[in-house]
C-alpha cells in the first residue's frame, strides 16, 4: 500500500498518556470468558486482545449484540494451524472470525479480526488507506496484553492513528475554526467515504459527541505534532490552516482511498466468506441495525456469497444505503 503521511518525530508524552488512559478504562467482567476463549485459541501467539467499536457506547447487554475485538498475535504461521489461514492474513489483513462463548446461561457473541503487531504498527502509521488508523484513533479498551512491552507498542500505534487521523483528515478541511466535535466529524465522515459502511446519516457527529471528552484530550495533546496545519485558540477551537492548494491534494487523496477502500471492502468481505461462519446472515444483520434496511438472505446469496453478495452491494450503493 502506499504510505500515508507520517511524522519523524517523537511521540508527544501527553499523547501517549492519553492514549493508555482510555485503553485502561475498566470495562465489565463479562468480556473477560471471550478473552479466555481466544487465549485458548491463540496460545503463545497471541500478543494482545482490544475492544473497540460501539461496544464501548451501548446499553445493549453483550449477550444482546456481538462485540468487535481485535486479536493482535506475534506471527501468523504461529497463530494459525491451517497455512492457507496465514497465507490470507498475510497478504490481506486482518482476518474476520466468529466466536459465541456460553456463560451463566447466556451466550457471548464477538466477531473478531485477526492482525499481527507489526501490521497494526504498520497498519496505524504507515497506510494509506485509513482502515485500521481510522478504528484507532478512536477510545478502545486493552483486554489482554502479553506483557508491558506489547501494552506499550499497541498504545504507540494507537497514538499514531491519531496524528495520523487529524494529518490526514483536518488537510482536507476548509480553512476556518472549528470545535473539536467538528473537527472530529468532518475526520470520520471522510473515512466512512473510504470504505463500504452501512451507516446511519448522523453516525460520525454521534461518535464525536460521545467521544467528545476522550476526542478533546487526544487533539489538545497531539497538537504539538499538528502546529502547521492547527491552530490552537484560546476558546478551545483550533483554526484550520490549509490553503486551496493544500486542500485540493488532500481531497485528491481522499477520492484515491474512496476507491482504493471499495476495492479492499470487497476482497476482505470475499475473504470473509472463508473464514466467518454465517457471514452472509451476519452482513444482513448489521446493514439492518445500522440502517434499518432489511436485505432478504436468499438460498442464492447463500450459495454464492461472494458474487451474489457484490449485486446485493452494488444495489445499496444505487440506494445509499452503503456510502
Amino acid at each position: 500500500m502506499t504510505l500515508a503521511p507520517a511524522t519523524h518525530e517523537p511521540l508527544p508524552a501527553g499523547l501517549l498518556d492519553a492514549v493508555a488512559a482510555e485503553s485502561d478504562q475498566p470495562v465489565s467482567p463479562d468480556f473477560a470468558p471471550l478473552v479466555d476463549a481466544l487465549i485458548q485459541r491463540f496460545g503463545e501467539s497471541l500478543d494482545a486482545v482490544v475492544l473497540y467499536g460501539s461496544c464501548l457506547h451501548s446499553a445493549i447487554s453483550l449477550d444482546e449484540g456481538i462485540v468487535d475485538l481485535y486479536v493482535v498475535v506475534d506471527d501468523y504461521r504461529k497463530a494459525y494451524p491451517e497455512r492457507h489461514l496465514a497465507l490470507f492474513n498475510a497478504w490481506l489483513p486482518p482476518n474476520v472470525f466468529y466466536l459465541e462463548v456460553p456463560h451463566q446461561g447466556k451466550t457471548l457473541r464477538a466477531k473478531y479480526a485477526v492482525i499481527s503487531t507489526g501490521d497494526f504498527e504498520a497498519g496505524a502509521r504507515w497506510w494509506f488507506h485509513s482502515y485500521i488508523w481510522a478504528r484507532f484513533a478512536q477510545p478502545s479498551r486493552l483486554l489482554f496484553a502479553r506483557d508491558n512491552a506489547v501494552r506499550q507498542r499497541l498504545y504507540a500505534a494507537m497514538a499514531h492513528s491519531v496524528l495520523t487521523f487529524l494529518r490526514s483528515g483536518v488537510a482536507a478541511l476548509e480553512a476556518g475554526s472549528y470545535s473539536v466535535e467538528q473537527l472530529w466529524t468532518g475526520c470520520l465522515l471522510l473515512t466512512y467515504a473510504a470504505e463500504l459502511r452501512a451507516e446511519k446519516a448522523g453516525r460520525a457527529n454521534h461518535l464525536a459527541n460521545a467521544n467528545l471528552t476522550a476526542f478533546t484530550c487526544f487533539t489538545a495533546a497531539a497538537h504539538p505534532l499538528l502546529a502547521d496545519i492547527l491552530e490552537k485558540q484560546a476558546d478551545g477551537r483550533y483554526r484550520c490552516l490549509t490553503d486551496p492548494k493544500t486542500q485540493r491534494q488532500a481531497l485528491g487523496r481522499w477520492r484515491v482511498r474512496r476507491w482504493q477502500g471499495r476495492v479492499l471492502s470487497i476482497l476482505r468481505l470475499a475473504k470473509a466468506t472463508l473464514t466467518f461462519a454465517n457471514s452472509v446472515d451476519y452482513a444482513a444483520w448489521k446493514i439492518e441495525r445500522h440502517t434499518g434496511v432489511r436485505v432478504e438472505v436468499t438460498p442464492l446469496l447463500r450459495r454464492h456469497p461472494i458474487l451474489w453478495g457484490l449485486k446485493v452491494a452494488s444495489r445499496l450503493i444505487r440506494r445509499g444505503v452503503l456510502r
